[in-house]
């Protein structure tokens, strides 16, 4: 999954593809690289960041999906909260729906049910503005798969099939690096659950917190965290690096 943030302030790549041209070169670019989906979003969930409007999201989102629809037949996800953007982004032609916040959002799981998209169900401990203020778990792995299965039954009582839902732990949304590594070492706890897991490592803080680098030099960590993702039975991996970390996928299939 190849990260397209039409957004002025994401983490890494905030305000590179404000413009629907540079979106959709981005996302040829990606494609060509070998990513599978395009996952568009619109608002920022980087630590301490504020929430923004439904129009001003919508205004955000909603011409780079039309533009994608246009111009490729690759599956494009909307990375969204909101019940309003999400109806607009399937209208528009986006084929999956990646939310932050589980469809914990009023009317959302039973629109999901109506449109029949699959959906991505992401664990965060409290808000983007204050999630890593102190985060806390006895067991993060255990109460990470909590809340998702929960969520995933609250999906299906409202009508939305099994077979479309993922699930991501949410790495460094409301955990510590020891949260984060203690996750990703027991992701084959939620694999196991029997969903797809989707696994977003791509330039973390964590990796900062590990080698020292800044946002835009963590290239080795972001491929490196993805390839022990994936032995651990992540589905997906959503990621900025899409060739580099496509061609380590390549290398460590031949060598399974």
């Amino acid at each position: 999954m190849g990260i397209l943030n039409v957004t002025p302030d994401s983490f890494s790549d905030g305000g590179r593809y404000v413009s629907v041209e540079a979106a959709l070169l981005r996302a040829r670019a990606m494609l060509e690289e070998g990513a599978d989906i395009i996952d568009v979003g619109g608002e920022s969930t980087r630590p301490g960041a504020d929430s923004v409007t439904v129009d001003e999201e919508l205004a955000r989102v909603i011409p780079v999906i039309e533009a994608l629809r246009r111009a490729t037949e690759a599956p494009v996800s909307v990375d969204t909260s909101k019940p309003e953007v999400m109806r607009a982004a399937a209208a528009a032609g986006a084929s999956m729906i990646n939310d932050v916040r589980a469809l914990q959002a009023d009317g959302a799981p039973e629109l999901l049910a109506e449109l029949g998209l699959p959906v991505c169900l992401m664990h965060m401990q409290g808000e983007p503005r204050s999630m890593q203020a102190k985060p806390h778990y006895d067991d993060v792995v255990r109460e990470v798969l909590d809340f998702l299965l929960k969520r995933a039954q609250v999906c299906m009582r409202a009508g939305v099939a099994a077979e479309r839902i993922v699930l991501d732990p949410g790495f460094g949304f409301g955990k510590t690096l020891e949260h984060n590594l203690a996750l990703l070492a027991g992701l084959d706890r939620i694999v196991e659950a029997g969903y797809p897991v989707l696994a977003g490592l791509s330039r973390k803080s964590m990796i900062g917190a590990l080698l020292g680098d800044p946002e835009c030099d963590r290239l080795v960590g972001s491929v490196a965290l993805a390839l022990y993702a994936v032995r651990k039975g992540a589905y997906i991996v959503r990621v900025h690096d899409v060739r580099q970390t496509r061609q380590a996928l390549r290398v460590q299939s031949a060598l399974a």
